[in-house]
């Protein structure tokens, strides 16, 4: 049949569109990404980077926001707003209590804020990688390895290559990354949590698996509903070398708490109880030095159901030693906790 006029101009008003956007497949299906990147190396230029990924199948595009802590530009540690209530810590320095110190939540520098780094790439899926490569100033590209839970609704990236990164983790589904889990719902998670942790701490490569994650032994705070504390009541060696001679009290600090209701950000500060005793007897009670200040970020399923944390640690040495190098002392990783690894 002859075309008309008419439809000839129409088809060619359709040639001369631009073309679609290629779509792609979705990582395992899932569109909202948490993820802990670190980059660890024998030096002192070592970072960390933790935040979220969101695919997008109908562009092929991957939208990343990142918080950076870097060597090269330590940051201190800030407060979060938040002090445990009396009902899960206690003002008393008497050892052998049971409760930790009331002391405002420390976390890294920044972390209360919005994430620094925005970027965005693209992706595809091929031969059971998701390859991205981000549209940065600079070549990088990494390669993910996709794993899907046995009931499908959660994804786990396994990272198999970074052009930047040495070490990283990432968990997906298709709950939005505004929603988050209370604490309640956190300390009453009824599986088995366990943690892996790639790391530099005063200078030396660190690599720990499958260490357990009791969060049930966390107590739940009644006013500060956001908080979790646990009094570990044993210190590790590494603890003890640090005690000042004659202390007896052995004890860990730590804390857990929410520093967003609108996102999945959460915070653990940890710190040795004897560490707060100066050599002239005087307690300063609440530790102001080098802290293991974690910043995390919720893992949740496609029912919105908590599986547990990725997160890094982005804790800068402030006390100028006597003698040697300030960086010496940071201690830096990227870690997940969860039940699906």
């Amino acid at each position: 049949m002859r075309k008309t006029p008419v439809v000839v101009l129409i088809l060619a008003l359709f040639a001369l569109l631009p073309a679609p956007a290629s779509a792609a497949e979705l990582p395992g299906g899932k569109a909202n990404f948490v993820v802990a990147l670190g980059s660890f190396k024998l030096g002192k230029d070592n970072w960390v980077r933790l935040g979220d990924y969101q695919f997008s199948g109908a562009t092929g595009k991957v939208t990343a926001r990142t918080y950076l802590w870097w060597q090269r530009d330590p940051v201190a540690r800030q407060g979060t707003g938040t002090t445990p209530d009396g009902t899960c810590s206690t003002s008393s320095l008497t050892p052998g209590q049971t409760k930790v110190r009331g002391c405002q939540v420390l976390t890294a520098g920044g972390f209360t804020s919005g994430p620094t780094e925005p970027k965005t790439g693209d992706y595809k899926i091929e031969d059971g990688l998701v390859k991205i490569t981000w549209d940065v100033g600079q070549a990088w590209s990494e390669q993910w390895a996709v794993t899907t839970s046995a009931d499908t609704k959660l994804v786990r990236l396994d990272l198999r290559f970074n052009t930047l990164a040495t070490a990283g983790y990432a968990y997906g589904s298709n709950t939005p990354l505004s929603t988050r889990r209370q604490m309640a719902s956190v300390r009453s998670f009824p599986g088995t949590l366990q943690m892996d942790v790639r790391g530099w701490d005063h200078g030396a490569l660190t690599t720990r698996d499958d260490e357990p994650y009791d969060i049930g032994l966390y107590r739940t705070c009644t006013t500060t509903s956001w908080c979790l504390t646990y009094l570990h009541p044993e210190a590790t060696y590494a603890c003890r070398t640090g005690c000042v001679p004659g202390n007896t009290d052995f004890s860990v600090q730590n804390y857990i708490v929410r520093v967003s209701n609108n996102d999945r950000r959460d915070t653990h500060w940890q710190w040795c109880s004897c560490l707060t005793k100066a050599r002239n007897g005087t307690d300063e009670g609440c530790y102001s030095r080098n802290s293991h200040v974690r910043p995390m970020l919720q893992i949740l399923d496609d029912d919105a159901r908590f599986r547990g944390w990725v997160g890094v640690e982005a804790s800068f040495n402030p006390v100028m030693p006597e003698s040697g190098d300030l960086r010496d002392g940071d201690m830096l990783s990227a870690f997940r906790v969860s039940d699906f690894r």
